[in-house]
Parts: structure tokens; sequence; C-alpha cells
């Protein structure tokens, strides 16, 4: 026996490894304040595809078929076509990186309060209201 296992010793970590495998840990939650991401020029076209698509084809639901002539249709066009695509998501970009400048430097100036009030979810928040209005009591005397 070389190694010093048996196989069922060696099936059970992998059993472990698997079940480890499959749990969502150590990931940092999104912020919602935190501005998205700009759209790409193709993506920018496709806003306006997808309509124009929607209108000529009123019976087509498969979002597979709407993106596969998408492509096709921006691989055919010329730089020129593009240029208004790219120039949108340009302009996008650039108000893009102006938000994040002022949002990490919101980050940066984050004071005590607004990070301990940021840590309860909207849940818990509405719950403490609930409790302050004492609406809750006057039922359980009745």
């Amino acid at each position: 026996m070389k190694g010093g296992k048996s196989k069922s010793e060696t099936k059970s970590s992998k059993l472990t490894v698997k079940s480890k495998a499959g749990k969502k840990s150590g990931k940092a939650a999104k912020d919602p304040n935190k501005p998205k991401r700009p759209a790409s020029a193709f993506f920018v076209f496709m806003e306006q595809f997808r309509e124009q698509y929607k209108k000529e084809h009123p019976k087509n639901k498969s979002v597979a078929a709407v993106g596969k002539a998408g492509g096709d249709k921006w691989k055919s066009l010329s730089e020129a076509e593009k240029a208004p695509y790219v120039a949108k998501a340009e302009k996008r970009k650039a108000e893009y990186e102006k938000n994040m400048k002022a949002y990490n430097k919101r980050q940066a100036e984050g004071t005590k309060d607004e990070d301990a009030e940021s840590d309860k979810s909207v849940s818990e928040v509405n719950d403490e209201d609930d409790d302050e209005d004492g609406s809750g009591d006057e039922d359980d005397d009745e």
C-alpha cells in the first residue's frame, strides 16, 4: 500500500471536497450604491437592435435567436456604421469613470455612523421602525 490510505478513505475525502465546492463563502457582498459598469458598443447596438427585431418578428420569443441575429448584424457592419455606437459607449464610459471617482471619494470619506447603519438589512431597519410604532402591542391587549 503506497501512501497508506485505503480506497474508502480516499473516496470520503473527495466527497467532502465536492460538498464544500458548492458553497459560496468568502465572497464580499455587492454594494448597491456602486455605479454599474457601462455597456460596450455592441451592447449599445443591441439595445436598439432588440426593439427593431421584435417589431419585425413579433412571434419570435427566443432570446438566443435575437442574440444570434444581432451578432451577425454587428459583424456585418462597417467601422463607419459602428461609429455612433462606439461614441455612445465612450460617452457612457466617461460618465461611469466620473461616477466611480465620486463613489470612491464617498467610500474614503465614509463615517462610522453610516457604516453602522448600512450593516443592517432593509428588513431589519423596517422592523425597528415597526417596534417603535407600538401598533403591534395594541393587538395583544384585545
